[in-house]
């Protein structure tokens, strides 16, 4: 069985080099859209701009509950929408269409900026009906991204959970983490911080197209490394592994990983749902012509002839004979290397409000 709805690409006039996404996929939820009917130019026609763009907003809430049972956590929080990293297998990318964007380049270059997310936070953390759960930064797109280093909301947000003595789960693919290491080591001495580093290959040619604006593997390497040593609990995340491009990277990552402290470890198979799928094929036919058949094909067999599945406990993992492979090796990889041996958890137990129910009005 095959997919029969292969999309059809578009060309571009120029490779957009810093950029994983090089169109702009149409918005399902929009009922027009702007098209270049005349190549010559006859229709008036603005270009996007090209730089990226930070949109500033009073978000109403900032911690949302999670409902699927196969992600691992309960609850999440993000400070941006979008994300400039520019990752092309980016499962949030279908999310930015809700905002009236695309999950293409707008999702790359035209980022929500949250700037009241810490005292949502500290609103949300002061109501008597929170029992304490861990909380995951970036459930959805990376919180130390470029943005980051200008707006500083990802550290509001540790500033408040350090306060409330609230867990957080981590996961960031961006050295500018370090910022933070005073912080992280003081929640991490309260058992109250968990961070899983995402490395999807150690191959710095493949990093710089399919993930173009991130930080190289050699210093996601050095973030593990060096808050590890700062007695953070680091893990790896391996993924998405996608059969003919990275998944023969798999020992080689949890193994850097292990020797630079990480105790943990997670992976994803590649599943290219919603506007991804266009994205993503358009992506790997322009930088990999040589094998883009292949690898594609390799994707369908692993998802029942489809390059997605949405069912629960199957659409993030695969199925046939490469994602078995994939799970086969992950397994065996990660009791060679003593990664997920220790029983852990987060502390909820010290949660606490300071100042009383009068920060709930702060």
């Amino acid at each position: 069985m095959t997919d029969n709805t292969t999309p059809e690409r578009e060309e571009l006039p120029a490779y957009l080099h810093g950029r994983g996404a090089q169109i702009n996929t149409p918005n399902r939820f929009l009922k027009n859209k702007l098209v270049r009917e005349h190549i010559e130019g006859i229709d008036d026609w603005t270009e996007a701009h090209p730089a990226t763009q930070y949109i500033e907003q009073q978000a109403k809430s900032i911690v949302n509950k999670i409902e699927s049972p196969d992600i691992g956590m309960f609850y999440s929080m993000n400070p941006y929408a979008g994300c400039e990293h520019g990752c092309i297998y980016c499962y949030a990318r279908n999310a930015h269409e809700y905002l009236g964007y695309s999950a293409g380049l707008d999702f790359e270059r035209k980022i929500i900026v949250k700037t009241n997310a810490p005292q949502l936070l500290r609103k949300f953390l002061s109501h008597p009906k929170w029992v304490c759960m861990p909380i995951s930064i970036s459930g959805n797109t990376d919180c130390y991204q470029p943005a980051e280093q200008q707006y500083r909301l990802t550290r509001g947000l540790l500033e408040v959970c350090n306060a409330f003595n609230q867990p957080v789960g981590m996961i960031t693919k961006n050295a500018g983490m370090l910022r933070d290491k005073d912080l992280l080591q003081e929640m991490a001495a309260k058992k109250l911080i968990s961070i899983l580093v995402s490395i999807t290959s150690l191959d710095e040619d493949l990093r710089r197209v399919m993930e173009p604006r991130t930080t190289t593997a050699r210093q996601r390497l050095r973030l593990i490394n060096e808050l590890s040593k700062s007695g953070v609990r680091m893990g790896v995340m391996l993924g998405p592994m996608i059969p003919g491009l990275n998944e023969h990277e798999l020992q080689r990552i949890m193994k850097a990983a292990a020797d630079n402290g990480a105790s943990f470890t997670a992976y994803t198979f590649i599943r290219l749902n919603g506007a991804i799928k266009l994205l993503f094929h358009d992506w790997l036919y322009k930088n990999f012509p040589d094998r883009a058949d292949k690898v594609w094909h390799l994707i369908e067999q692993s998802h029942d002839g489809k390059v997605n599945d949405s069912r629960w406990g199957v659409r993030m993992r695969g199925e046939g004979p490469i994602a078995q492979l994939v799970a086969q090796q992950y397994k065996k990889y990660g009791e060679r290397y003593g990664m997920n041996a220790e029983r852990w958890g987060l502390d909820t137990s010290k949660f606490r409000r300071p100042g009383g129910q009068a920060s709930l009005f702060d």
